[in-house]
């Protein structure tokens, strides 16, 4: 987890370069089932196309439909859960024993990686505000979820460069006690 431009694609691909994870991204999931055309695309097109929050229940089913087809029981999610109720839900299915946060202070947004910044239609400063305060709004209480069940590791910085050795570090020792 981290708020919007802290590097969270960059860490995540490092991630599944370096470890045995599969990698899920809710997004990429509902833009396939859209694209497909499957019943749940359809369902959740008509939410994104009025502007709306896919519902919760929608999106926890396409995720685990998801991780039920992977061989690979070790996988990091992106972009899910971002509700607590999503969490719960997830928790419900799969033993939740590790979650990650970027904790990116919102000067060290914008550049993040150190590298050329491309600025993106949603990437405009008036846009970015709107989404880092609708990120706080509802990522808190995910954030408590998971810290209550003492599995969320949290990293400071303020770049992807610096960051990532943190969480490095930490997944190689999780991994050597958990295989």
């Amino acid at each position: 987890m981290g708020p919007p431009g802290s590097g969270k694609g960059t860490i995540s691909s490092r991630i599944v370069k370096n470890f045995n994870v599969s990698y899920v991204a809710s997004g990429d999931i509902l833009r396939n089932h859209i694209a497909q055309a499957t019943s749940k695309g359809r369902e959740a097109k008509k939410y994104i196309e009025s502007g709306q929050l896919v519902p919760d229940e929608l999106v926890t089913s396409l995720i685990l439909e998801q991780l039920e087809s992977l061989t690979n029981c070790n996988w990091l999610l992106d972009g899910y859960p971002r509700t607590v109720k999503q969490a719960e839900d997830l928790s419900a299915k799969h033993d939740i024993t590790l979650a990650l946060n970027l904790a990116v202070p919102d000067e060290g947004i914008d550049d993040v990686t150190g590298e050329k910044l491309v600025q993106r239609e949603d990437d405009k400063p008036d846009i970015v505000l709107a989404r880092l305060l609708n990120y706080r709004k509802g990522n808190t209480p995910v954030l408590e979820y998971f810290r209550e069940k003492n599995i969320l590791k949290e990293f400071v910085g303020k770049e992807t460069n610096e960051i990532w050795p943190k969480v490095k570090i930490c997944l190689e020792e999780y991994f050597r006690k958990h295989g």
